[in-house]
């Protein structure tokens, strides 16, 4: 048995980032696996840029409807049993939100949930993914356990984000659409690692740069690890890497003994 350190970074596209201390910031953090959302570049640029990671197997979904937009990646030092893209619904499949990963005793799913977007826009859409994707998870799950990471783009509970009463129903990321859509997929068999482990820890894990709230601590957690319920006896420790810079959000983590 050895421990797996599992990481996932929304990066708020790869290209600006690895301008910055990124590949130091990784190096530090030394993951096993690392899941990227936001990467907002096609797949050869994105595995250029990613190259400056050494040691890892790379493997990146890009979006086709949009250009620079959305995105995701999985780093691994181990190469997966499988890696597949997308969730299979052309609805969903076309801005690079999913890779799957299939391991020995496991799936690591990243993704990079919709926006309900400004004026609430996409809502509709977003509904129609949390079920989509909660159907997904529940399929893989006949298989073999599940971890899922990434951007969720949800404050599941009013510790989750710093200024609940002024968001609930207004804002993206905080209404009851979203936080109903959450709590199935958490119902479907996964467990908030860093929720469970911590009830009681207002801690974040993305600030807006418009806000300035990185600088005040008005921020929300909305990057999770959700991992199999089967798998949480497992898990060690969760962790909101806060201390590491160059995006809007951090990165999160989770260590397991597998």
């Amino acid at each position: 048995m050895s421990t797996l350190h599992l990481v996932s970074w929304n990066v708020n596209g790869i290209r600006a980032i690895v301008k910055k201390e990124f590949a130091a910031s990784v190096k530090a953090i030394a993951p096993d696996v690392l899941c990227l959302q936001e990467t907002k570049a096609a797949e050869d640029e994105s595995a250029e840029t990613l190259s400056v990671l050494k040691g890892y197997h790379t493997y990146v979904n890009s979006s086709k409807a949009r250009k620079g937009y959305s995105g995701t990646a999985i780093l691994t030092r181990q190469e997966p049993v499988r890696v597949t893209y997308d969730i299979g619904l052309e609805e969903f499949d076309q801005e690079g939100r999913v890779i799957t990963a299939e391991f020995t005793n496991y799936f690591l799913v990243t993704v990079y949930t919709p926006n309900a977007g400004d004026a609430l826009a996409r809502l509709d859409y977003r509904e129609r993914w949390d079920a989509a994707f909660t159907d997904y998870i529940s399929w893989l799950r006949k298989r073999k356990p599940v971890i899922t990471c990434g951007d969720f783009n949800v404050a599941h509970q009013a510790i989750d984000l710093a200024r609940p009463k002024e968001n609930y129903n207004k804002s993206a990321g905080y209404t009851q659409r979203e936080i109903d859509g959450f709590s199935r997929l958490l119902e479907s068999g996964l467990v908030d690692t860093f929720r469970h482990l911590y009830p009681n820890e207002a801690r974040y894990s993305y600030w807006s740069f418009v806000t300035s709230g990185r600088e005040k601590n008005v921020g929300w957690r909305i990057d999770h690890f959700l991992v199999d319920h089967r798998v949480m006896p497992a898990v060690k420790d969760a962790f909101i890497y806060d201390q590491y810079h160059g995006s809007d959000h951090c990165p999160v983590g989770v260590k397991l003994d597998f």
